[in-house]
């Protein structure tokens, strides 16, 4: 049965538990580059960002530009118990993804149960002194129950459960270098009174690469255009987009295997053979594919029950098959399963931990267009290179990744081997923009200047840089792909950077704004900028690195400090001396700035008073449509393009004196070309001011 078809049947099985969600909690992951959603019930993704693509990231990549990694995803734990196997899962493929009670979603939070988040970051409303990352997410939840905790729905399907209780703990940076992946750590404990044996963990995904803002296809069509493939020396599978939108998309999502530890072992292949020393079984990381819900017992087969679901957890692919590897490459509806193990035995009250890490990168240009032609080993570049910074950071101290403390590996002399261990660039500079017509004014302080990297113990910042996009960059899926340094400032006397020193940025003393306590010691200013286009700028700190520690020189945070600003007229104090006008006027159907669809064109009201009333009416009278403005809130509405193109809405910086319209009437229908009016009232003053414009084909 086609998704869509399977979408709706389950949507009218599951009616009526809408009302049953009072256990049920979803946070996303949104400090660095990739937007993840993580729910409370062991489920990750959400499943609706094709219908509501303007909601929540699901696996998003680069954050805000529309391109999702992911429908949903989940943990499976798979076992022996008394000669019977078992197996637990978070999520499996079914049409709506979770849904109260519905099969599959064996995990369940008890009710209050809410996700907990903690931060490094001591600007942050959750800093705490024992996070470990700069967005932490602390998350429990159980197979024990067979009833949705708070009601009398029982969640089908689920007649043996494990006795798992999980606290699955997330981990996300903003660093320039590792702001692309989420390590996710579970925690797992045999609460049950029975021993499991032959363990098998395992995450399950349906991961895509679609860009939600251009893909116009539903149902089965949407899934059906990725191909994927499998890294054996990274335990990494992944997709791509092949059939898709690769123009707007570009990117790759990955899954990885980072290692498990139980008692006092480290489970991963590089130890195999020491395991098989001492009598344990040798671990295998497996890696399957197969078509969404196509239940027919072959190696592309859907799982139909706990038996085949622990067959595929325990057996992967073959990857040296060849015509296998093109296959996975080729377009399908596909869904993936991570698989290791197995632990011998996981006995009652006993805790393992199991760690997974979710990763994305772009996909390097190769002039392939399908398959087997556009996913290479240098595609795959960035890739494997994110791979290795996320397996690097769970490794922490164990910088050989065997599981054990070496000599010379204990960097805090502690003892213990402490994971989730990063090299620190300087602390992100506070970044202030100040638009205006034709100039972008950017404000920095010197707050990096202190910064102390926890690895190499010394004060080792070198300098700032400062990034810009160009005009037409604008509608780019990756606008941080389009970013040029366009100015470096950096110490004299070394040999590294361009010794230009700070002089000419550096201001006579710290300057204050009148709302903002910050001091600001630092301004560039950006000449001959065009109004009304988008220009995305950045400000970031580095260091000298420490190469007696293998450590390269580390820049801050790029989206810490990535604003959106758009050069325009600031507001208006005399609308006499400075009239209020409309460009580009006359306005052309399918100006250089516009999006691809009618609703994302615009026009801008400019030398706009800071509060005021902007009406628009036909030449006989008839209002077309209404604009609120203020300047102090601005950061445009009334125009979709804004959602489309426009990036964080916290992140935007208009100039306070201009007003985009969407060239819609105000039930949102496209109106004719000819000559409009507009009036202006400004709510400060009460004075009024009239203007006209014109809409051409």
């Amino acid at each position: 049965m086609p998704r869509h078809l399977l979408w709706i049947l389950a949507a009218l099985l599951s009616f009526h538990t809408v009302s049953a969600q009072s256990s049920f909690d979803r946070e996303t992951i949104d400090i660095g580059n990739i937007g993840l959603s993580v729910t409370n019930v062991g489920a990750i993704g959400r499943p609706d960002v094709r219908n509501s693509p303007q909601g929540e990231p699901s696996m998003e990549y680069p954050l805000n530009s529309g391109i999702e990694h992911l429908f949903e995803g989940g943990l499976w734990i798979g076992a022996q118990v008394n000669g019977q196997v078992a197996v637990s899962t978070g999520s499996v493929d079914f049409p709506t993804g979770y849904s109260t009670g519905a099969p599959g979603f064996e995990f369940t939070a008890e009710v209050g149960n809410t996700i907990e988040q903690k931060s490094t970051l001591t600007n942050s409303d959750f800093f705490a002194f024992d996070a470990v990352s700069h967005q932490d997410m602390i998350i429990d939840f159980s197979d024990e129950n067979v009833i949705i905790p708070g009601t009398t729905i029982p969640i089908s399907g689920h007649q043996l459960p494990l006795g798992a209780d999980v606290r699955m703990r997330t981990y996300a940076w903003n660093f320039s270098f590792a702001d692309y992946f989420v390590i996710i750590d579970y925690e797992i404990t045999n609460n049950s009174a029975n021993t499991w044996d032959s363990v098998f963990v395992g995450m399950w995904t349906d991961m895509i690469v679609r860009n939600v803002n251009v893909a116009t296809d539903g149902g089965a069509l949407f899934f059906s255009k990725s191909g994927g493939g499998f890294i054996d020396t990274l335990d990494a599978l992944y997709v791509f987009d092949v059939t898709g939108e690769p123009d707007f998309t570009g990117t790759y999502g990955s899954t990885q295997f980072l290692g498990i530890e139980w008692r006092d072992e480290f489970i991963h292949p590089i130890n195999a053979d020491t395991l098989q020393d001492k009598g344990y079984p040798r671990p295998e990381v497996n890696a399957n594919f197969w078509v969404f819900r196509q239940f027919t017992g072959t190696q592309f087969g859907s799982p139909a029950n706990d038996l085949e679901r622990y067959e595929k957890m325990a057996k992967g692919f073959n990857w040296n098959d060849q015509q296998l590897v093109e296959t996975v490459q080729t377009p399908s509806n596909r869904t993936q399963l991570l698989s290791a193990g197995p632990l011998q035995t996981v006995e009652p009250g006993e805790t393992f931990h199991f760690a997974m890490a979710v990763v994305c990168a772009r996909q390097l240009e190769t002039g392939g267009t399908t398959g087997p032609e556009m996913d290479t080993d240098f595609a795959r570049t960035e890739l494997v290179n994110n791979l290795g910074w996320a397996r690097r950071t769970y490794n922490g101290e164990d910088v050989n990744g065997n599981g054990d403390l070496d000599e010379g590996e204990d960097l805090d002399e502690d003892g213990i081997l402490d994971r989730y261990i990063l090299p620190e660039p300087p602390a992100d500079p506070k970044v202030r923009i100040e638009p205006s017509s034709q100039k972008i004014e950017i404000y920095w302080n010197n707050v990096p200047e202190s910064s102390i990297d926890p690895i190499s113990k010394i004060k080792d910042f070198e300098g700032y840089r400062i990034y810009r996009t160009n005009i037409g960059d604008d509608q780019s899926p990756d606008l941080a792909s389009e970013l040029n340094m366009i100015a470096q400032f950096d110490k004299k006397g070394n040999d590294i950077g361009f010794n230009n020193g700070f002089e000419t940025v550096r201001l006579p003393e710290p300057y204050y704004f009148e709302d903002d306590t910050t001091a600001y010691h630092y301004k560039y200013e950006l000449d001959n900028v065009l109004n009304g286009w988008q220009y995305n700028i950045v400000v970031t700190a580095f260091d000298q690195g420490a190469p007696e520690l293998n450590i390269e020189s580390l820049e801050s945070s790029i989206v810490a400090n990535s604003f959106r600003v758009w050069p325009g007229t600031t507001p208006n104090e005399d609308v006499n001396e400075n009239p209020i006008g409309v460009y580009p006027n006359p306005y052309r159907i399918n100006a250089a700035w516009d999006g691809n669809t009618s609703r994302t064109k615009k026009v801008y009201f400019y030398n706009l008073p800071a509060q005021c009333i902007i009406t628009i009416y036909t030449v006989s009278g008839d209002i077309v449509a209404v604009l609120d403005h203020d300047a102090g809130t601005y950061v445009g509405s009334d125009a979709q393009w804004y959602d489309n193109f426009g990036g964080d809405p916290d992140k935007r910086v208009t100039p306070g004196g201009e007003h985009a319209w969407d060239i819609l009437s105000e039930s949102k229908q496209t109106i004719t070309q000819g000559l409009y009016l507009f009036s202006v009232e400004d709510l400060q003053t009460g004075q009024t001011f009239n203007g006209r414009f014109a809409v051409l084909e």
